[in-house]
């Protein structure tokens, strides 16, 4: 199998999204579904510069019917991250339908800067041959940059649930000291930065961070090993 990083023309509800919503840094879609006629029902995480009100912003849009939202992280930059439930009216040829009839298995896709972000696994080059070509064809630019052999299909759209879960489990506070830490590198090993360089950066004293980190972290451990199943969804639950 190969996987394959391109990038291609912004285009679709996405595209109008990064258009009207304020200061948008990127679209990302968590998850999409084909409804009917053209219709899809799409889960996106919109991360913005500003706080904004998501029915305010999508109410002049025609073709975006917004479901559901919720805002799930704020950041010391001053960004937000809001995710939109919306059922969207995709116009033909819509790219994420596109590499699914191409039989492709699409990991990320993400919008910014005016151009999608793609990243897909195919079964063979040829595959991917006619995927390129199709996307050149449809949206007037393929650009490749990166293609590796890999042995197993990588995480498809919508199978992020466990950071779902933990994103919407987690208190904010929890998750700016995780995040943190985590970017810092301070769980590397070894660490990259000490646990006063983060309690620096977050301006709080090391005795603060320390009882957020065991505080978050024992919020984290429950919540992946939980046996009352009431977290995650089992393979069964699915069925």
């Amino acid at each position: 199998m190969l996987r394959i990083e391109f990038q291609t023309t912004a285009s679709g509800v996405v595209s109008e999204l990064e258009t009207h919503l304020p200061d948008v840094r990127r679209i990302e879609f968590e998850n999409a579904f084909y409804a009917d006629e053209g219709d899809w029902i799409e889960s996106l995480l919109v991360t913005s510069g500003t706080t904004f009100d998501p029915e305010s912003a999508v109410a002049p849009l025609s073709r975006v019917e917004l479901f559901h939202h919720e805002r799930v992280s704020a950041s010391r930059a001053g960004q937000s991250t809001y995710r939109l439930t919306v059922v969207a009216h995709e116009p033909y040829p819509f790219l994420l339908g596109v590499i699914l009839r191409g039989k492709a298995i699409p990991n990320r896709l993400e919008l910014h800067d005016d151009h999608f972000d793609g990243v897909v696994t195919v079964k063979a080059w040829e595959a991917f041959r006619t995927l390129a070509d199709q996307i050149q064809e449809r949206f007037g630019r393929f650009e490749l940059l990166s293609v590796n052999q890999v042995e197993t299909t990588g995480e498809p759209l919508g199978s992020g649930h466990l950071g779902r879960v933990l994103r919407n489990e987690l208190s904010e506070e929890q998750l700016t000291v995780l995040q943190t830490a985590h970017a810092r590198g301070y769980f590397d090993v070894p660490r990259g930065a000490s646990a006063d360089d983060i309690a620096t950066e977050l301006d709080i004293a090391q005795s603060t961070l320390s009882e957020r980190l065991r505080t978050a972290e024992k919020q984290l451990f429950d919540l992946v090993f939980s046996t009352d199943g009431a977290s995650f969804d089992t393979p069964d639950d699915r069925e």
